[in-house]
């Protein structure tokens, strides 16, 4: 554990100072290929850096920060957008914190995205604690897997793997906001309150993904696709364009996490969400005007449901391949023992 520490703090230096040339490169080279031409050996770093870690928890987190997030934030800056390239430019610490964190600044705490938040801009420590509590109640079937029938497990370990991406998120916006003194949003809206594909995938789950991958993907191949298509279908291959690309991500973090030749199977599900949602927009277009409309319930349950049994079938078992609820279970373990050992240390 100690050589893993240490591993992920010289990954975050390197992180910090690339991110350093970044924002020199930035004031020095003009937008356009000059400037991706300068960012690429960054670009390819971040591709290598979780390579040196080892635990789910540390490799997965950095390779969302910054192999995911951050590569895409850079190649928008290449081109003068996205949330490194505002007026005025931002200082250095902000320009460092926005790149390599999963944080997205709230312009207002009235603002749609910031309902029911605390006054940080996230949600109330309350909703935390419940969730953690959750996780905490779940470490019993983590260590007795052996004797747990395997539905039960997978279910388990969803309800961890989602909980324990909220919160750490949120740990993150909360440090973040404290020390470069702003207001930052949640990443989770109640994803499973969904009432329909396109408001889980775009209003409710990982919403710093969806930030990101509007700018970078969606709104390029929307805006090509209309002089082909047309403005009224322009979103298909916007929308399938940007599932592949998260579905090539998600492949490529959980090589970080197993170290295992890719199956593509994970790919699919992304794949297969993206026509759903490409469909279900479709589908929406053409019942525009009509009162034809499922009750709220009716379409939470089947969204839901859809979810999830999409996620059983194609999600999971390329994560569990990599042996993700091992890890997961020896990780949790030690870091409740760790907490433990901290808080009932002998005086």
């Amino acid at each position: 554990m100690d050589t893993e520490l240490h591993n992920f703090i010289f990954v975050w230096i390197s992180v910090v100072t690339a991110l350093i040339y970044c924002r020199y490169i930035s004031k020095l080279i003009p937008i356009g290929p000059k400037r991706l031409f300068f960012f690429l050996p960054v670009i390819l770093l971040f591709l290598l850096l979780p390579l040196r870690l080892t635990t789910i928890t540390l490799s997965g987190l950095t390779a969302f920060f910054v192999t995911w997030l951050c590569n895409l934030k850079l190649l928008l800056l290449a081109r003068g957008k996205g949330p490194l390239a505002p007026s005025p430019p931002l200082s250095l610490p902000l320009f460092v914190a926005i790149a390599s964190l999963p944080i997205k600044i709230s312009p207002s705490l009235g603002s749609v995205a910031s309902k029911n938040c605390g006054g940080n801009g996230l949600k109330s420590p309350a909703n935390y604690i419940t969730k953690c509590l959750l996780v905490v109640s779940l470490v019993p079937l983590l260590q007795w897997s052996d004797y747990v029938h395997e539905k039960v497990m997978m279910t388990a370990y969803s309800i961890h793997m989602y909980i324990t991406l909220e919160v750490a998120l949120a740990v993150v916006g909360a440090a973040a906001g404290r020390l470069i003194g702003v207001t930052v949003e949640p990443q989770f809206n109640e994803p499973y309150l969904a009432t329909s594909l396109q408001d889980f995938w775009g209003r409710r789950w990982n919403l710093m993904v969806t930030s990101i991958l509007r700018p970078s993907v969606y709104e390029p191949i929307r805006s090509a696709s209309g002089h082909i298509m047309g403005r009224q279908w322009a979103h298909l291959p916007a929308v399938l364009a940007a599932f592949t690309v998260s579905a090539l991500m998600h492949e490529l973090i959980f090589y970080y996490i197993g170290r295992k030749e890719p199956t593509w199977v994970v790919t699919r599900f992304f794949l297969l969400h993206g026509v759903a949602v490409a469909a279900e927009v479709a589908a929406k277009k053409a019942l525009h005007g009509t009162r034809w409309r499922l009750p709220a319930d009716v379409s939470r349950l089947l969204t839901v449901g859809f979810v999830v049994v999409t996620g059983f079938w194609l999600f999971l078992p390329p994560l569990l391949r990599c042996d993700a609820m091992a890890k997961t279970r020896r990780e949790t373990i030690a870091i409740i023992e760790f907490l433990e050992g901290f808080v009932f240390v002998p005086l």
